[in-house]
């Protein structure tokens, strides 16, 4: 039996906020609800989020006129707080998120493995929205 890597899509931002209150706002359930959307058209109404090496996580990603949606989880593979967050998706995908610090500013860097339905493009576009409303909630609040 043959296996192809997975293709890994990267995004990635930097925030103008120091690392302590980005990873906060990462982190929190009461925070994930007013980022975590790629369009305004959707809205995350529940998280859950046990950021620990084998904690869980969950948010409920749905459109707002209640046609479609999803629950978007997993468990976490390592957490090195203010670092660095891995973690595998209930598919079976891997993500790692790295947090790097200087002065008051975070650069955020997202790798993910691409989903075999949707264009590369499209994923990626997806996930990058969903960081740029991350970016503009923190250093907002």
């Amino acid at each position: 039996m043959t296996t192809t890597a997975a293709t890994k899509i990267t995004v990635e931002t930097t925030v103008k906020k120091p690392v302590e209150k980005v990873w906060e706002f990462w982190s929190a359930p009461e925070h994930i609800t007013k980022w975590n959307t790629a369009s305004d058209d959707w809205h995350t109404p529940h998280a859950v989020n046990d950021l620990r090496t084998g904690g869980k996580f969950s948010a409920r990603m749905e459109a707002k006129d209640g046609s479609f949606g999803f629950d978007f989880g997993g468990v976490y593979d390592n957490v090195q707080q203010y670092r660095l967050i891995e973690y595998t998706l209930g598919d079976g995908r891997k993500v790692s998120v790295s947090f790097n610090s200087k002065d008051n500013e975070t650069r955020i860097t997202e790798t993910f493995e691409a989903e075999g339905t949707n264009p590369i493009e499209m994923q990626k576009g997806g996930w990058q929205a969903i960081l740029d409303n991350f970016k503009k909630y923190t250093e907002t609040h």
